[in-house]
């Protein structure tokens, strides 16, 4: 992954085979600090399986502050905060496939990604205080994560029906816990 610019988000592919009726647009929010670390190993790994369009956010290189529960989005629909954010919604809202991946940094998510999750708060807005219907499309969802040591998944995996459920997923990719020596 070594010399991709510094960009918001850069396509990893565009690949189609002949007979492909329907390419996915797959959008990767990934959360390591790490151009070549073990999560971009795996993301790179899982981009080699996926057909259509694969868009991948560097949590650590999009320039995204965390909500600050200033709590305009639950009047109107948007939020308050101008920054690169606002190129992601439109990427969240049109996607077929969502994946949040991240190593785990005791036991957690890191602090960039969930600072980016924590603006997913718009769509929860929408939902449950402006009744208003929502603005993504239905889509499928996973998470990857990436640990080592003696780490549990468990609590960074509860973030997972907070992200997935903000926006209509219509199931989760199947995925196992593997463990390395």
């Amino acid at each position: 992954m070594r010399g991709f610019p510094p960009l918001l988000w850069h396509a990893i592919s565009n690949r189609s085979q002949k007979g492909d009726f329907f390419l996915q647009t797959t959008l990767i929010l990934n959360g390591s600090p790490h151009p070549n670390g073990d999560t971009a190993h795996a993301l790179k790994f899982l981009t080699t399986h996926l057909n259509g369009s694969v868009k991948q956010i560097s949590a650590y290189i999009a320039k995204v502050a965390p909500c600050t529960d200033c709590r305009r989005c639950k009047i109107q629909a948007g939020c308050a905060i101008e920054d690169e954010m606002q190129q992601i919604y439109p990427l969240l809202e049109s996607c077929d496939n969502l994946v949040l991946a991240s190593p785990l940094h005791f036991s957690e998510l890191t602090g960039p990604l969930l600072s980016l999750c924590s603006r997913l708060q718009t769509y929860f807005s929408a939902a449950y205080f402006r009744n208003a219907p929502s603005p993504c499309k239905p889509k499928k969802a996973s998470v990857l994560l990436v640990g080592g040591g003696t780490g549990n998944p468990e609590k960074s995996l509860q973030h997972r029906p907070m992200c997935f459920s903000l926006s209509p997923c219509t199931g989760m990719l199947s995925y196992d816990m593997l463990s390395c020596n």
